[in-house]
């Protein structure tokens, strides 16, 4: 595998329940890459990260790159929002030192007051970032992202993607990032991927963004509108 390959996916087909959820999904993945899959509910973009974590069954080829660390955060979690530990207890249970989890914890914008605080208290934005720290805490390359402000207000999710931004940068992250947003799409990423079963189209989001292929991948019910950002 090239040096700076960090993922090949050849030909992936999901069926599950007897049911075809993706079909003939080939796409690579390079370290500093922010790719994000786009697609309408039910198109397989959960599933997708699922197969890549080896967590469902596949054919097809999925190859990382040897001694790759990846982390994961879901869309939600609502077990853990239920738990009664305060944020310090939650990131004990990581057994990493004090002084490691305080460091993150302020990367993601926490001092030491959030700390003592019940994470059955928090928002959905602080809850999102908490988790984005937990994800930080096993010092990955990789960070695979479902949705990550799924539940949260406008507010909070531009908070919760110039985190994400920041930390990039920061820790030279490479980002798969699963969302319906197309601000967020044209932003953040240098790749993306529409999925709906199948790849509808692939590349840098302005140049494969087109009319067309938004109308192709979600049908009549989208608005289009042309991006000024950048």
């Amino acid at each position: 595998m090239e040096d700076d390959l960090i993922l090949k996916v050849q030909d992936l087909t999901v069926e599950l329940d007897h049911q075809l959820i993706i079909e003939q999904l080939s796409f690579t993945l390079k370290k500093g890459d922010t790719v994000s899959i786009l697609g309408p509910n039910g198109a397989g973009k959960t599933v997708l990260l699922k197969c890549l974590l080896g967590l469902l069954p596949y054919k097809g080829e999925i190859t990382w790159k040897k001694g790759i660390k990846i982390s994961y955060v879901p869309q939600r979690l609502p077990f853990i929002k239920d738990t009664p530990l305060s944020v310090r207890d939650f990131f004990a249970l990581k057994q990493d030192s004090s002084q490691e989890m305080q460091n993150i914890m302020h990367a993601v914008g926490f001092n030491e007051e959030f700390f003592a605080r019940k994470v059955d208290k928090l928002s959905s934005g602080q809850f999102q970032r908490m988790l984005v720290a937990w994800s930080l805490m096993d010092k990955p390359q990789v960070l695979l992202f479902d949705e990550p402000t799924t539940g949260i207000d406008i507010g909070g999710e531009e908070t919760i993607y110039n985190l994400l931004a920041s930390l990039k940068e920061k820790w030279n992250l490479t980002m798969l990032l699963v969302t319906h947003d197309l601000n967020v799409v044209y932003q953040y990423s240098n790749h993306v991927i529409c999925l709906n079963k199948q790849t509808v189209c692939a590349g840098p989001p302005r140049e494969v963004l087109t009319p067309e292929s938004l109308y192709k991948l979600y049908g009549g019910g989208m608005k289009y509108y042309q991006h000024k950002h950048r």
